[in-house]
């Protein structure tokens, strides 16, 4: 449990002079709060011997002086430690996010992505009260415990002895409680990620749940994912029903003891009557933080719960990361050649890539063609780096393609997944994405070269229209459009193409590629396409089947050699005759 706190200690160091300053407080608070049952001791025993009005005055304003000192005191600790906790979550968070945006695409295909946001809310939030009220409180009631234990020996030793008679007895209840409430609140964060993840899940699927009439039997799977968080949050709130009426049980038991043995010292001349009352108000003054215990220990035990979770995402390390300096070297001056040797690449063992030798030379285009699941889009992702081949088999420029940093080659790539993602912003940002200096001349440019121009114009607000969420406000097509133009504005060496022009149809195509010639110019350009209307006016063209590459050449080429390429085209004629019918 204790170990999962180590983690924090880059935080506590750096915010270490403000936990002095709180921990001061804390003394100076605790310290005058300690001295009041004092004066009220002596204020009877003196008043006992004759009230007069200075005693009255002076007394009280010895009271009253007390009280707002112990107030400046306790608004500076909490000022303080309260703070620094706000402080730490924002760090914490601001670190979590940065890890998260350097850990590998692997990662989040085998992490949801509710599991993630509720760990990167309700965790945290969880962490922040234990750095925080936990801190403040546990610091409170041990200074303030040991000082009141202190006067309270010097009145009466007999009387403490009782009065902490049921401490190991609380000792054993908090160990107890603590053990269960830790392990409930671990099943409770895991169930709250199950219900974001489910939210997640249906509120970005939307439109198939609808189309597939699920909303009832989604609604009802969501209100049993509730009805078991619920379930598991009563176990834990019964728990902490359990504590705090035992405590206070134990507490009452000590005041009834203390208030008769006390009174008995009282009768028989043993203890002034001003020593009686400050030592009943001592035991007054230690209910809140006894009781308080109980309250601790829950946020301690959430809050490691807690902390344990964000570290396990913390250990995550990206798979694909800079070589060591100074082996990763700046690539500033890319051509865009690529070349591919002996590759062989598998997926959890399963082989997608076998054997494959292709070289493209700078600034020219090459078009992948083949059969779904021959590894068409493995191969291309392979050149960002979004996955990583073994060492040398990937070489950019005649290097190897680690010797390069990922924001230097990255920077330098322009690519158009399969799957487009668009931002839930206006179009203009979601064009000039990874361009922000960009002018709107240039995101005009960039729109026309991918022939969404004239459908960005026509809509009431133009560039400044918002998409929904991925985009859902936009058709298909012009959901790719737009991504095309995301890449052509970084004016990229290379431009990947990953079937991304598979929701436009034939004619929007044609303008598109028209478009893109000029664009292609003086790049390497790498596009995959089902289509040969798409692929034919290609430098080059490879037919990638199996994992290998068993076809290479021009479209000319390629039809004459009766293989894959030319069935793919045979059959695309027929289809277009049968259309015309």
């Amino acid at each position: 449990m204790f170990k999962n706190l180590r983690s924090l200690k880059p935080y506590f160091w750096r915010y270490r002079w403000g936990f002095v300053f709180g921990a001061l407080s804390v003394l100076l608070t605790n310290g005058i709060w300690i001295l009041f049952p004092q004066i009220i001791k002596h204020a009877i025993d003196d008043l006992n011997s004759g009230v007069t009005r200075h005693k009255l005055v002076v007394y009280s304003l010895l009271l009253v002086s007390v009280a707002l000192a112990k107030g400046i005191f306790q608004f500076l600790t909490r000022w303080k430690l309260i703070g620094i906790s706000r402080e730490i979550e924002f760090d914490l968070r601001n670190d979590l996010f940065r890890h998260l945006e350097g850990l590998s695409y692997s990662y989040y295909q085998r992490t949801r992505t509710g599991d993630i946001m509720a760990r990167a809310t309700n965790d945290l939030n969880a962490v922040r009260m234990l750095l925080g009220p936990a801190i403040m409180y546990s610091a409170n009631t041990i200074i303030f415990t040991a000082g009141a234990l202190i006067f309270m020996w010097h009145i009466s030793p007999r009387l403490t002895m009782y009065a902490f008679l049921p401490l190991p007895l609380v000792s054993v209840i908090i160990q107890y409680f603590g053990r269960k409430i830790h392990e409930r609140f671990e099943r409770i964060q895991a169930m709250f990620s199950d219900i974001s993840a489910r939210a997640q899940e249906n509120f970005s699927g939307v439109r198939v749940l609808r189309a597939y009439v699920q909303e009832k039997a989604e609604i009802e799977a969501f209100e049993a994912a509730n009805q078991e968080y619920i379930r598991r949050s009563l176990l834990l709130v019964r728990l902490m029903g359990m504590l705090w009426p035992t405590l206070e049980l134990l507490l009452g038991l000590a005041i009834v003891l203390v208030l008769w043995l006390g009174g008995r010292e009282v009768l028989l001349h043993r203890m002034t009557v001003g020593d009686f009352v400050a030592f009943n108000t001592y035991m007054v003054q230690l209910t809140w933080p006894i009781i308080a215990l109980g309250w601790v220990l829950n946020i301690f035990q959430r809050g490691t719960a807690s902390v344990g979770r964000i570290n396990e995402i913390f250990a995550e390390k990206p798979e694909i990361a800079d070589a060591p300096v100074p082996q990763a070297k700046t690539c500033e001056a890319i051509r865009g050649e690529v070349e591919f040797r002996n590759l062989d690449f598998s997926y959890n063992g399963v082989p997608v890539l076998k054997n494959v030798d292709l070289h493209i030379p700078a600034g020219t285009s090459l078009a992948i063609v083949g059969p779904t699941g021959s590894g068409k889009s493995t191969l291309v992702n392979l050149i960002p780096r979004v996955y990583d081949a073994a060492p040398g088999a990937v070489l950019l420029d005649g290097r190897p393609i680690r010797e390069f940093s990922l924001a230097e080659l990255r920077s330098n790539i322009g690519f158009v997944p399969q799957e487009t993602f668009l931002f839930s912003d206006t179009i203009r940002e979601n064009i000039a994405f990874g361009a922000e200096q960009a002018g709107d001349s240039q995101i005009h440019d960039a729109a026309r070269a991918a022939n969404i121009s004239a459908d960005i114009e026509g809509f009431p607000e133009t560039y400044s229209t918002m998409v929904g969420e991925r985009g859902i406000t936009l058709s298909g097509g012009q959901k790719q459009r737009t991504a095309i133009a995301r890449a052509i504005l970084r004016d990229p060496r290379i431009l990947v193409l990953d079937d991304a022009l598979s929701s436009v149809d034939t004619h929007t195509e044609e303008k598109i590629l028209t478009h893109l010639r000029e664009v292609m110019r003086g790049r390497t350009t790498i596009f995959i396409s089902h289509r040969v209307s798409t692929v034919r006016n290609a430098d080059r063209i490879a037919v990638l089947h199996g994992g290998s590459i068993v076809e290479l050449g021009t479209h000319e080429e390629l039809i004459t050699r009766n293989g894959y390429y030319t069935d793919l085209y045979n059959k695309q004629l027929l289809e277009e005759e049968l259309a015309e019918v």
